[in-house]
């Protein structure tokens, strides 16, 4: 196996991938310019083995003293022989990430076309969807990627506003469950209410249903409509929506995005199995 060296921090694709970290619409326009996101840590690169769409590794000397990682570059290297190879100084791994104790190993891996032509040709998507509207921190809408695809929900439709759905922190946050899902984003409202066709249900602190008494809407598809963290689900959505919430303790105010969403999804996957 042929390892190509980076020995500077101002090498052209180390600069590359620094960028592809970059938060916000910084980081999010690199990655869609480039066609790429990085995969950062042993459980992504894991994930993607074998799939040719991880088409660069990035490792060092004591990454492949690591019995795991070296498994997996050798492993995906044999099924994909076209993979490039770098070996990083090791002062670069501390540039490189900001996780502490963080493992030498990192990917580029080529997005799919729903990343880099969001919205186009699709005129309709049936059954179930999880709409998330404007959620910004991107430890929830990884976590909710994540719980999504342990539902067994495949598709995802991110409106304008969320984190990006490939960014480092969300993928880090997701585990692996980009691989398991469909993934939409950059749709305005208007683009979800003609393209889905199953009855919207908004998470919501005042809603009108109660989640846990909802059997015979939640035994056809449904789409979930997750909102943002601080103003909820938008006005034009809750117009087309059944509101829908949680029964909590009244002294708490609210729960976290994520959780919410871990507790719809899951009713929905009780009252099917039920």
């Amino acid at each position: 196996m042929k390892l190509d060296l980076i020995t500077s921090k101002e090498n052209s694709l180390f600069k590359e991938i620094r960028l592809l970290q970059a938060t916000g619409s910084r980081g999010q326009k690199a990655r869609l310019a480039c066609g790429q996101a990085l995969l950062e840590g042993i459980h992504l690169i894991q994930t993607w083995v074998g799939n040719p769409a991880l088409k660069t590794l990035f490792t060092s000397e004591l990454g492949l003293q690591n019995p795991e990682i070296a498994q997996a570059v050798y492993d995906h290297v044999e099924i994909c022989p076209e993979t490039r190879v770098y070996q990083l100084e090791k002062s670069l791994w501390d540039l490189l990430s900001d996780l502490v104790n963080a493992p030498h190993i990192a990917g580029l891996l080529d997005l799919p076309n729903t990343a880099l032509a969001p919205q186009q040709s699709i005129a309709t998507l049936s059954g179930d969807v999880i709409i998330l509207d404007r959620i910004q921190d991107a430890g929830n809408v990884g976590s909710i990627l994540r719980t999504a695809a342990a539902a067994g929900f495949t598709q995802v439709i991110a409106l304008s506003g969320c984190a990006h759905l490939w960014s480092s922190k969300v993928l880090r946050a997701g585990m692996g469950a980009h691989k398991l899902l469909d993934l939409y984003e950059g749709w305005s409202n208007q683009q979800v209410l003609s393209a889905i066709t199953a009855p919207l249900l908004a998470a919501t602190a005042n809603g009108e249903l109660d989640v846990f008494n909802m059997s015979k809407a939640l035994i056809h598809p449904v789409a979930w409509v997750m909102g943002s963290e601080g103003q909820g689900v938008s006005e034009d959505l809750m117009t087309q929506a059944k509101g829908v919430s949680i029964p909590i303790d009244p002294r708490v105010e609210s729960l976290n995005v994520s959780t919410a969403a871990a507790i719809c999804l899951f009713e929905t996957v009780r009252v099917r199995r039920s």
